[in-house]
């Protein structure tokens, strides 16, 4: 009862994601007494929600929040809150023909703004990844070394049980229980990263192999006042120093 409201992210929060998931899931938890909200700011939204309830508590809101977040890929076959056709906004017609012009490959990135354009807000990610690569001039070399060496420690960091505390182990419909990330692949090496193509762009740096792969997963924490956690007996994890945009 000390929970003043739950907090969800969700970057695509529409089909089986939709209908106020926060207030969904805080119904699941048997918390029917519970508010909750679902925030989108794509890949930043579950720290958009964690800033809330820092806010929240500053404001005096409330001594205890819940900051979730979620995303489930693989469900988006029934679909998502962008997938609905025809609902882009017109006024970004050429910006989005620019983006597909410079998919082609042989362009580098100049923002748009300089000369009174628009920029592209529907840009998807690896084409957003394919710009800041060639403005921070980040090779294909240096790309593929970042996304083996990341691979290999999160590989490490299962096989060591590091995140095995911090995972609820979750029941599948089939019967399947999974009790721990299936996302990082094991043993990557970057003579094999090396040798796949660019997904984005012919010319591009961005592979399978480099990129961020598309998963499925949850996770929530107390967002707490630091008076509440004494009165509590509570000993704090993290604190929030500051946060920004």
């Amino acid at each position: 009862k000390d929970i003043e409201d739950l907090m969800l992210g969700c970057g695509l929060p529409g089909g089986e994601q939709g209908n106020n998931l926060g207030r969904i899931v805080a119904v699941q938890m048997g918390m029917d007494h519970l508010p909750g909200c679902t925030i989108t700011r794509y890949c930043s939204s579950s720290l958009q929600t964690s800033r809330m309830a820092l806010h929240a508590i500053k404001a005096g809101e409330g001594d205890v929040f819940i900051s979730a977040g979620v995303e489930m890929v693989s469900r988006f076959v029934k679909g998502n809150s962008d997938s609905l056709p025809d609902t882009q906004n017109p006024v970004f017609a050429e910006a989005v023909a620019r983006t597909d012009e410079m998919a082609q490959g042989g362009m580098d990135w100049e923002d748009p703004r300089g000369s009174g354009r628009l920029p592209n807000a529907y840009l998807a990610m690896g084409q957003t990844a394919e710009n800041v690569a060639r403005l921070r001039g980040l090779s294909r070399q240096e790309l593929d070394e970042f996304g083996v060496r990341s691979q290999n420690l999160a590989e490490k960091a299962v096989k060591d049980g590091f995140w095995a505390r911090e995972i609820t182990p979750v029941t599948t419909p089939d019967g399947t229980e999974v009790s721990r990330d299936d996302g990082p692949r094991a043993g990557v090496t970057l003579e094999a990263v090396s040798e796949l193509k660019p997904v984005f762009r012919p010319d591009g740096v961005v592979t399978a192999g480099n990129c961020c792969p598309l998963n499925d997963g949850a996770a929530a924490v107390v967002v707490m006042s630091d008076t509440k956690a004494a009165e509590l007996g509570l000993t704090p994890l993290a604190r929030v120093v500051s946060t920004g945009v």
